[in-house]
């Protein structure tokens, strides 16, 4: 996907953001979005949320593999969008390696439960955007921009 500059710089934006919306295609409803949490320590070039394999979000991804992950921090106007393949996995040294007690809560009855398993993205491509300029320097950069009438520099934008 990348090169390793890239994985890291990725992985700094989204590291503590966490909460990604996961987009999917239902075959019957067309996309989909829900709020996944991120539960690996470190970016590799692949994302792992746990799911519940019963589900239907987990037959859209056997359904149809092509999966976007995006990611907001709208106090540090950062934003990244990530595409890639999904697949599931129910590797149960990989589910403990990853499990944590926030993952407990969603399945209370334990991480060797049968329905138990990974959704593994290995992204392929993506996009983000980073305003280090803050709240104060993104509106002015708009002002600025409307009175010059050019478009304002809102910050870093790569596509890789």
């Amino acid at each position: 996907m990348s090169t390793p500059e890239h994985k890291e710089k990725i992985w700094n934006l989204i590291k503590d953001i966490k909460t990604g919306m996961l987009v999917t295609q239902d075959s019957h409803m067309g996309i989909k979005a829900r709020p996944m949490q991120l539960v690996q320590e470190e970016y590799d070039g692949k994302l792992w949320f746990f799911a519940d394999l019963g589900t239907k979000k987990a037959q859209e991804i056997v359904d149809d593999q092509d999966v976007c992950v995006t990611f907001a921090d709208t106090d540090d106007h950062t934003f990244v969008s990530l595409s890639g393949k999904a697949r599931l996995s129910n590797d149960q040294k990989r589910i403990d390696q990853l499990w944590n007690p926030m993952v407990d809560t969603w399945f209370p009855e334990g991480k060797e439960a049968g329905n138990v398993g990974l959704i593994e993205i290995k992204i392929n491509h993506g996009e983000h955007w980073d305003s280090n300029k803050g709240t104060i320097g993104f509106l002015y950069e708009m002002a600025k921009a409307k009175m010059n009438d050019e478009k304002p520099n809102l910050g870093e934008h790569q596509v890789f």
